[in-house]
């Protein structure tokens, strides 16, 4: 599975991930997993044209750790054409983001 990973957390950092990934992201059935939603805008044609999907990657928090699949997963269905693994454009947008979040958060690693 391809990743995009930020390790080496201290606990109060795992800390202010968690209250964001709690406020902000949906959370998944099991503990410490969350969707991460894809923006409109970086949806391929395919993806826009699920919107029924919710096109999400998941987000995983551990102690030590977060990480997002690069993989695009559909809400609604186990196989879909609308999944898939993310292009450069989804994948520049979500470390972005993930580096915004970071500086949010006045996490410095």
């Amino acid at each position: 599975m391809k990743q995009y990973v930020i390790d080496q957390l201290r606990p109060n950092d795992h800390q202010k991930l968690k209250a964001y990934l709690e406020t902000h992201f949906e959370r998944g059935a099991l503990p410490g997993i969350y969707r991460f939603f894809l923006s409109s805008e970086i949806l391929d044609s395919i993806q826009a044209g699920h919107p029924e999907c919710r096109p999400y990657v998941t987000v995983e928090l551990e102690p030590d750790r977060i990480s997002c699949e690069l993989l695009v997963r559909s809400c609604i269905k186990m196989r879909c054409d609308c999944m898939g693994y993310v292009n450069h454009r989804q994948r520049d947008w979500l470390i972005d983001r993930f580096e915004t979040i970071l500086n949010e958060l006045e996490i410095a690693l």
